[in-house]
C-alpha cells in the first residue's frame, strides 16, 4: 500500500505500525510516531493499523536548548 512518510510517498507491505516501522528501518530507533496527525504511543503501535493513503510522521527526539 502507499502511505506518506514524513511527506514522502512510500510503498509498504506492512499492515500495522510496528511492522511498517521495521520495514522502513526504524525498528530499534527511539522515535515518536503519529498517523494522520494523531500521536501513537509506542505501546499502541502493534495494534495501530495502516490503510492506503495514511500519513505517517516519524520524529526523533533532539537535545539542545
Amino acid at each position: 500500500m502507499n502511505i506518506q512518510i514524513n511527506g514522502e510517498w512510500r510503498e509498504v507491505r506492512a499492515a500495522d505500525l510496528t511492522a511498517a516501522l521495521a520495514e522502513l528501518g526504524f525498528a530499534d530507533a527511539v522515535i515518536a510516531t503519529a498517523v494522520n496527525g494523531e500521536f501513537v504511543p509506542a505501546a499502541s503501535r502493534a495494534t495501530a493499523t495502516l490503510a492506503e493513503g495514511d500519513r505517517l510522521e516519524v520524529l526523533a527526539p533532539m537535545q539542545g536548548g
